[in-house]
């Protein structure tokens, strides 16, 4: 379950934020210590509003920085003060777990501001809203998959950028959850006796290559070995428990898969800690 790891790593994305937090500090404190005003529309000059919501950012009070920071988009929307607002919006609103309306801020920089060095930011931002959201693979995949269509497309635009570099990262937790759905979904046609919707999921895992390098791919050929073994395909199962024993000779499912030819008479011809070529050399003519 994905879910469980985003804590640590909705900090280690806090360090990358923080960048972009230094580079629209406010330039005078305004307001420090008093009552809130309210916000009513009036004319007020647009430091004072920024530096109030960056002061009400500090303090974690996310609700009442994202009022003063909206303030300064409506009475300035053409000045550079509004553009660092819009920022400092999608900052807010994730913080404060209100990942759809962060998107949509983020979405209203990159129309507004394409071209703009903070652009990375925002696109960057966009992908992480949606891994925050990633569920256990029991739910709908949606945000993983948005997750890394956005986390993907960071990479590929600002290739040797801190945001790369952890989108990169990122992409591999979200390819591991996405291959861990197929699987739980083979899992369950393999209970249902739907041994060949089975083996499509897995196949699916063993067939990707991003899913190749998840945590997943031994279990998809252990599973492989066991299904083709059902319908009584041993030379299938024994290509597959192959493919296991080169690729993952220390796994458990390699030994798992041993033990299960060995039992339906294929006889491997080294056991899991022998030579990690003897199951392929059997596959291999002359």
């Amino acid at each position: 379950m994905l879910r469980s790891s985003l804590p640590a790593s909705k900090i280690r994305t806090g360090l990358v934020l923080s960048a972009v937090a230094l580079s629209v500090l406010a330039v005078s404190a305004c307001n420090r210590g008093g009552a809130r005003p309210r916000l009513a529309y009036e004319e007020r000059p647009v430091e004072a509003l920024y530096n109030t919501g960056y002061t009400r950012l500090q303090a974690r009070r996310w609700a009442d920085a994202i009022d003063y920071f909206q303030e300064v988009e409506r009475q300035h929307p053409y000045s550079e003060w509004s553009r660092r607002a819009i920022l400092m919006q999608i900052y807010a609103y994730y913080q404060d777990d209100h990942y759809q309306e962060a998107i949509a801020a983020a979405d209203r920089f990159i129309a507004l501001f394409p071209g703009n060095p903070s652009a990375p930011y925002a696109f960057y931002m966009k992908a992480i809203c949606n891994f925050e959201q990633i569920t256990d693979v029991g739910r709908d995949q949606g945000y993983a998959q948005a997750a890394l269509d956005g986390l993907r497309d960071v990479a590929r635009r600002y290739p040797g950028t801190s945001y790369a570099i952890d989108a990169t990262v990122k992409i591999d937790m979200v390819n591991d959850q996405l291959a861990g759905k197929e699987m739980a979904i083979g899992r369950y046609y393999q209970r249902a006796n739907q041994p060949l919707a089975a083996i499509n999921r897995y196949k699916t895992v063993i067939d990707n290559q991003s899913f190749q390098r998840t945590s997943h791919a031994p279990e998809a050929l252990y599973r492989l070995v066991e299904v083709n073994l059902q319908l009584g395909l041993k030379d299938e199962a024994m290509r597959n428990g192959s493919v296991l024993g080169f690729n993952y000779p220390g796994s458990p499912w390699y030994a798992e898969a041993y033990a299960l030819l060995s039992e339906e008479g294929a006889r491997p011809d080294a056991a899991p800690t022998g030579p990690r070529e003897s199951w392929l050399r059997r596959l291999i003519p002359g």
